[in-house]
C-alpha cells in the first residue's frame, strides 16, 4: 500500500490577451444605418403625393440630363442665338411673344392637309350614304303601308313616293271624285286628313326635318284682290302641317311652309288638271337641312303660327315638278270660309296669309 505512486495534478492558469475593439465600430456603423433607415422611412411615411412623385423623378434623373441643352451655352436650342429673344424680359412686347410662337410651330405638313380633306370627305360621304340609305328605307315602309292599309290603299293612284336631290318626296294629288279640300278653301275632307295621320306615322320615325308646300291649278278665281291662289296654296300647305301636329308630328321636325299657286304645275300641258293641285312632303336630306338653315339666316322669314305667314321675298323659285311627280291642293273657287280672288298667275310669292 506504502509503495503506490502519488499522482499530482497541477492546472496552470493563462490569463486571456487583450481583446481589440473593431467590433465596436462595427456595431456602430450598424446602429447609424438603421437609425437612418427609420428616419428615410418616417419620412416617407408623412409626404405627400406630389412630394413622393418628385422624390422619384429626382432619383429617375437625379442630374437633369434629360432637360438640359445639348450645348455648353444654351442659345435657345440651336447653334445660334434666336434673334427674337432678348436679356431684358420687361423689352419682350406682346407682339414679340406672339411672333416667337409662331416662328416656334412648325408648318402642317402637307400630306396631313391632304388627309384631313380626305378624311373630312369620306366621313361627309359616309353621312351622306346613310342618309340615302335611311329616306331608302323609309320610301320602302310607305310603300308597305299605302298596300297594307286599306283606307290608304283606296287612294293610292294619288299618292306618289319619289327619291329627289332634296330628300324623299311624297306627293299628293287631288282628283275631281275625291278632292283633298273644299273648294276655295283650306278646310281638309276627313279622308285626306286621315291620310296625312298615317303617312305622319311613318316619316316622324326618322329626325329629319320635312317641307310642306301647296300648289294649285291655273283656274281663276273673281272677287276681291286681297286672296288669290297664292294665299291659297300657302293656307293649304299650312292647314297640313296642323293636321300633322295635331296628329303627334314633332313640330320642330317641320322646316318650313311654302305656297307656289299654279308656278309650278304636275302637267304643264294641261294647267286645269286636277292633278295640279297637290301637296307636297318633302322629307329633307342633311344638305337640304342646311340649304334652307342658312337661306333663314340670311333673311328668310317663315313663322309658323295658327295660319302661317310667308314673307314673298324669302320665297325663292322652285324647278316644276317632274311629269312623274304628284301632290296635292285644289284651287279655289269662292266659298267656304276663305275669301274668293281672281288667282294672280305664277308671277309672284305669295303676300303674307290671312291670320
Amino acid at each position: 500500500m506504502d509503495n503506490k505512486p502519488i499522482i499530482v495534478k497541477r492546472v496552470k492558469k493563462f490569463a486571456g490577451g487583450h481583446h481589440g475593439g473593431a467590433w465596436k465600430i462595427a456595431f456602430a456603423d450598424f446602429m447609424t444605418a438603421m437609425m437612418a433607415f427609420f428616419l428615410v422611412l418616417w419620412l416617407l411615411g408623412g409626404a405627400t403625393d406630389e412630394q413622393l412623385k418628385a422624390i422619384s423623378s429626382y432619383f429617375q434623373d437625379p442630374i437633369g440630363f434629360s432637360d438640359a441643352s445639348p450645348y455648353v451655352i444654351d442659345l435657345g436650342g440651336s447653334p445660334t442665338p434666336a434673334p427674337q429673344k432678348t436679356l431684358n424680359p420687361e423689352s419682350v412686347t406682346q407682339e414679340g411673344v406672339q411672333q416667337m410662337t409662331k416662328q416656334a410651330e412648325p408648318p402642317p405638313a402637307a400630306d396631313s392637309i391632304n388627309n384631313g380633306d380626305a378624311a373630312n370627305a369620306k366621313s361627309s360621304s359616309t353621312q351622306d350614304q346613310q342618309d340615302q340609305d335611311n329616306l331608302a328605307q323609309m320610301l320602302r315602309e310607305l310603300q308597305a303601308r299605302v298596300e297594307n292599309t286599306p283606307e290608304l290603299k283606296r287612294f293610292q293612284d294619288q299618292i306618289h313616293f319619289e327619291i329627289t336631290q332634296d330628300g324623299l318626296r311624297i306627293q299628293i294629288q287631288d282628283s275631281k271624285e275625291k278632292p283633298m279640300f273644299n273648294v276655295g278653301s283650306d278646310k281638309l275632307d276627313p279622308h285626306f286628313e286621315d291620310m296625312l295621320l298615317d303617312l305622319g306615322d311613318v316619316i316622324k320615325r326618322l329626325p329629319n326635318k320635312i317641307s310642306i308646300s301647296g300648289h294649285t291649278d291655273a283656274k281663276s278665281y273673281y272677287d276681291t284682290a286681297e286672296f288669290s291662289n297664292w294665299e291659297l296654296s300657302t293656307e293649304r300647305a299650312n292647314a297640313a302641317r296642323r293636321a300633322l301636329v295635331e296628329g303627334g308630328y314633332p313640330e320642330d321636325q317641320i322646316a318650313r311652309i311654302v305656297g307656289y299657286a299654279a308656278s309650278a304645275l304636275y302637267d304643264p300641258q294641261d294647267p286645269y288638271n286636277p292633278r295640279n293641285r297637290r301637296i307636297d312632303i318633302i322629307v329633307l336630306n342633311k344638305k337640304a337641312e342646311e340649304a334652307i338653315r342658312q337661306g333663314e339666316e340670311n333673311g328668310g322669314n317663315i313663322s309658323k303660327g295658327d295660319k302661317d305667314t310667308i314673307n314673298p321675298e324669302s320665297i325663292q323659285a322652285e324647278p316644276k315638278a317632274p311629269a312623274d311627280a304628284s301632290a296635292t291642293s285644289p284651287a279655289a273657287s269662292a266659298s267656304g270660309t276663305l275669301p274668293n280672288a281672281p288667282a294672280e298667275g305664277a308671277g309672284n310669292a305669295a303676300p303674307a296669309a290671312t291670320p
